[in-house]
C-alpha cells in the first residue's frame, strides 16, 4: 500500500507553501499527477512550485489551458501542462509530452487522470478537494521508491516561509 500524507490548506497562500516546501525537496525528473475538479486548487499549487523553484515572475504562472504546455525557468525547470480540454489519450500522447517526462525538469501535469497509461511509473499524485469557500485538501500518493520517501519527509507548518 502507498503511503499517503495530506493537509488542510486554509488559503490560496498556504497551498502556495505547501507547493514550495515540495519544490525543495523533488528530484530533477520529479512528476506531479494532479486531480480535482475545477477550482480546486491545482493551478493555485503549481505557482507555488514556481515560486519555490525560484521562477521569476512565478505569481503570473496561469493554467496553460489553450496551449497545453507552458515552460519555466527556475532553479530546475517546471513543465506545466493541462489536459483540461484534451478528449483522449492519443491527443496527449500526440503532443509530445512523454519527451518531458524524464528530463531535468519538474513536470506537474493538471488533470492527470484523463491519462493514466501515459503517466510514468513512478509519480506522486496529488489530489485537491474543495472543503469550503477557502479550505482545501491536498492528498499526496507517491507511487515508487523514491516519491515515498519524498512524502514521508513532506512536513507543512502554514507559517512557513517561501
Amino acid at each position: 500500500m502507498n503511503p499517503r500524507k495530506e493537509f488542510i490548506s486554509k488559503s490560496v497562500e498556504e497551498t502556495k507553501r505547501i507547493a514550495a516546501r515540495l519544490s525543495g525537496i523533488l528530484p530533477k525528473g520529479g512528476f506531479l499527477a494532479l486531480v480535482g475538479e475545477l477550482g480546486s486548487g491545482k493551478t493555485v499549487f503549481v505557482k507555488g512550485l514556481a515560486k519555490g523553484l525560484g521562477v521569476k515572475n512565478g505569481d503570473y504562472v496561469n493554467s496553460p489551458t489553450f496551449v497545453l504546455i507552458k515552460e519555466y525557468e527556475g532553479k530546475k525547470k517546471l513543465y506545466h501542462f493541462d489536459l483540461y480540454r484534451l478528449k483522449t489519450e492519443k491527443e496527449i500522447e500526440e503532443l509530445g509530452a512523454q519527451e518531458y517526462f524524464f528530463g531535468d525538469g519538474i513536470v506537474a501535469m493538471e488533470w492527470a487522470d484523463k491519462a493514466p497509461a501515459i503517466l510514468p511509473k513512478e509519480h506522486i499524485r496529488i489530489e485537491f478537494s474543495v472543503l469550503d469557500d477557502d479550505k482545501r485538501k491536498i492528498r499526496f500518493i507517491p507511487f515508487g521508491a523514491r516519491y515515498k520517501k519524498i512524502i514521508q519527509n513532506l512536513k507543512f507548518l502554514p507559517k512557513m516561509k517561501i
